[in-house]
């Protein structure tokens, strides 16, 4: 195989996946651009830094010495214009670049939708390192923040900013937190959750402007209520959407994001998109043609990685799944369990009386096939799920075996015969019985049994 020249845009987990991974199997010529930061970093890191857990060279996951080693040459720039007809990239300084294949891995950035006020000094989102820097320097002594925007991000920066003492105030457009993603009984258990740990959350509440003080830096929020709140630091946490502004003359074809095929292609031969910057344009049953995940993300680059190799590989995530956390409370989802149940499923709710301990199970009507877990405070082992879900695994034989996918049964307490016992009482006419096998070992058991 020749040797070729390989430009990645970007030095996200998309990017520098798709780079190591290229390096294991070829001695291909790698650049790796970014503007970003010097070095590849664990991005979902970033509140950590802020909340003095961890110092930002904690989070860089190789030694600075890495990069050279492995012949990986690392480019600190912006790209200005991708000029795909002579395979040449212009950047900042007047520059040009020559590549022979492209990957762009650009990332995200956080949603703006047009308010007065949204570009004041002290509103901000948080994706990058510059948000972070600037997160720091716009919350110092401040007696108050606003975060708007329900996801995930809008509750990493409250907990952000509340290990720092400054009260939040937390508005979320929806009735209940992400309501329009998670079924009623796990949205108001996250609502508790943020409430619990002194947020100042306002459901149904949404944004009309941002105002400034006399120095011309946010001062406050007024929402479509008429109500004003105090606000010297803004976040704006309305989502993210992919980072693809500069390629919008380039001749690429673009959608929600860079369109791609089942090979990770864009449009232009050779130029390649991956991470939450492509939209796959026939996503698998299951999933999105956008998926800003760390995962997605790393599977990415491990798939182009053999194509560009002379292995085409199409891509292929897998059954989907998730986690986070919010606050105290862990989430984990495997499968689909949408907030709408279809007409279908049935589903099986089981919740701690008076713990935010939560276990659900989607599956087929009449004993089908399970197509979803969805577990807030307890863990599940995932390759367990992910096994089960694939293999099509009928409801009542899952019940029967469900010690096996609980994460750590020698510290943690097991639910699954209070769910048997509910699932029972919804079908006393055909009741499942409650093996305990438990753990790692009840896992080999069952596979010497199947």
């Amino acid at each position: 195989m020749s040797q070729e020249h390989i430009v990645i845009l970007g030095n996200g987990i998309a990017g520098i996946t798709t780079a190591r991974e290229i390096r294991k199997r070829s001695d291909h010529r790698i650049t790796v651009i970014s503007a970003e930061s010097d070095h590849f970093f664990s991005r979902t890191a970033l509140m950590y830094i802020y909340m003095g857990h961890m110092a930002y060279e904690n989070t860089k996951p190789y030694e600075d010495t890495f990069w050279e080693k492995n012949e990986i040459h690392l480019e600190r720039a912006y790209v200005e214009h991708v000029d795909t007809e002579n395979r040449r990239l212009q950047v900042s300084g007047g520059r040009h670049i020559e590549y022979d294949k492209l990957v762009l891995a650009t990332g995200s950035k956080s949603n703006k939708f047009g308010w007065p006020g949204q570009n004041l000094p002290g509103v901000q989102g948080l994706y990058s390192l510059q948000d972070l820097e600037a997160m720091e320097k716009y919350t110092a002594g401040i007696d108050h923040a606003v975060v708007i925007g329900g996801g995930l991000i809008g509750v990493e920066m409250s907990e952000m900013l509340h290990s720092r003492g400054i009260p939040v105030t937390f508005l979320v457009r929806e009735k209940s937190w992400m309501d329009f993603a998670y079924p009623p009984e796990e949205s108001a258990m996250i609502n508790d959750e943020i409430r619990a740990h002194g947020i100042d959350l306002r459901l149904g509440a949404e944004l009309e402007r941002i105002e400034a003080d006399a120095q011309g830096r946010a001062a406050r929020v007024v929402t479509k209520d008429g109500e004003s709140i105090p606000a010297p630091f803004v976040g704006l946490t309305v989502g993210v959407s992919p980072n693809i502004d500069f390629l919008k003359s380039s001749g690429i074809e673009l959608g929600r994001g860079i369109q791609v095929d089942d090979h990770l292609e864009t449009s232009a031969p050779g130029v390649y998109a991956i991470g939450d910057c492509a939209e796959v344009r026939n996503p698998k049953p299951g999933r999105r043609p956008v998926e800003p995940l760390w995962y997605t993300g790393r599977i990415m680059g491990q798939t182009l990685a053999r194509t560009l190799c002379g292995e085409p590989t199409a891509y292929d995530p897998g059954i989907w799944f998730n986690s986070a956390k919010f606050f105290d409370l862990e989430w984990q989802v495997y499968g689909q369990v949408p907030a709408q149940l279809p007409d279908d499923q049935e589903t099986l709710f089981w919740q701690h009386p008076k713990e935010r301990l939560a276990i659900r199970i989607n599956a087929k009507k009449d004993g089908g096939a399970v197509t979803g877990f969805q577990l807030m405070g307890i863990r599940y082992r995932h390759e367990v799920c992910h096994e089960w879900l694939e293999e099509g695994r009928p409801i009542r034989w899952v019940l029967e075996n469900l010690g096996v996918a609980n994460f750590d049964p020698e510290f943690y307490r097991q639910y699954e015969g209070d769910l048997i016992r509910l699932y029972n009482q919804q079908h006393p006419e055909n009741p499942v019985k409650h093996r305990r096998r438990r753990g790692l070992k009840g896992l080999f058991q069952l596979r010497r049994a199947s």
